[in-house]
């Protein structure tokens, strides 16, 4: 229950993310941006887990993996999918990213070793086909000039960072590191990652932006970082990379329902065939086969004894 709970949370957050991020493009550099937010994460962060008196004191190893996490999950991969948007609309660099789940279950396997049960591999494909059925009439539109060809590298390669990052994640779980204190340490060093990436770029911290900039950066965040990462990685840890990533294909959905709520998105037939397809995908990698099987074994053993003799 604690999963589902979880899972529902983090998907609802990070569906609604792509929304608040419309209102950070434009006035500041997408740098800066993400430099503000995880910085103002990061003392959010720092501050929780100063209440909670939690323990932070963790080996020169662990630092590395923190550094990691910070490179993997909170700074490389967000640049490089913002970049991506430069030469990709956000359906197709959602798209792009929604491969996360994929990636994830191939480096779960190479990194750990771990067998991956065939439905999962089925219920993967079947979401990745679903939203490729939602966003079909900008895939119609697809031409694969350099311009594309660059964007399209890069929001792969910043979902494969991402991908890393939670193989980090999981890492840093089997040593018994806590999520809070993992992300506290990660986010602290993405924001000074970032305000070093600052200081020796072009990039300029300004804060000439309209309120709608600043509501928008506190959403993010609170509730796109601190609180969705938190879930995110509680969920690694529960039900493993494979299953928890699934978010990242059904997240889109959220974004679907709210661009129709806010931006007039008319719902067409290859909407409704793509929100099928996710859904039966994620009930088929979110329901363990054993929980089937004892489910119609105990119905035919109900039915059987109902039968008089």
């Amino acid at each position: 229950m604690k999963s589902i709970a979880l899972y529902i949370v983090t998907v609802l957050i990070w569906g609604s993310t792509w929304l608040a991020i419309e209102f950070q493009l434009g006035d500041i550099a997408v740098e800066t941006s993400l430099f503000y937010r995880f910085g103002l994460a990061a003392i959010l962060m720092w501050l929780w887990v100063s209440v909670k008196k939690l323990p932070m004191y963790y080996s020169k190893r662990d630092h590395g993996f923190f550094a990691l996490l910070a490179l993997c999950n909170f700074g490389l991969n967000y640049l490089m999918l913002y970049w991506a948007q430069n030469h990709l609309t956000s359906a197709m660099a959602s798209i792009a990213f929604s491969l996360l789940l994929l990636m994830n279950i191939v480096n779960t396997r190479l990194f750990f070793g771990k067998p991956i049960a065939k439905r999962i591999y089925f219920g993967a494909l079947l979401g990745v086909i679903g939203i490729g059925c939602l966003f079909w009439p900008q895939l119609q539109q697809f031409d694969l000039n350099n311009e594309v060809l660059v964007g399209l590298l890069l929001a792969l390669t910043g979902t494969f960072v991402a991908s890393l990052g939670n193989m980090v994640s999981v890492r840093n779980s089997k040593q018994h590191i806590g999520v809070m204190q993992g992300n506290a340490w990660g986010m602290l060093y993405s924001a000074i990652g970032l305000l070093a990436y600052l200081l020796l770029s072009d990039a300029s911290l300004s804060f000439s932006a309209p309120a709608s900039y600043w509501y928008s950066l506190l959403y993010l965040a609170i509730f796109g970082t601190v609180v969705a990462f938190a879930c995110y990685f509680a969920l690694l840890k529960n039900i493993g990379p494979e299953r928890a990533s699934y978010v990242i294909v059904l997240f889109p959905l959220v974004a679907v329902t709210l661009s129709t709520l806010f931006e007039g998105f008319i719902w067409q037939a290859n909407t409704f065939l793509g929100f099928s397809l996710v859904l039966l995908g994620n009930a088929i990698v979110l329901t363990p086969t054993k929980r089937i099987n004892a489910f119609f074994a105990a119905r035919a053993l109900q039915q059987k004894s109902s039968i008089p003799s």
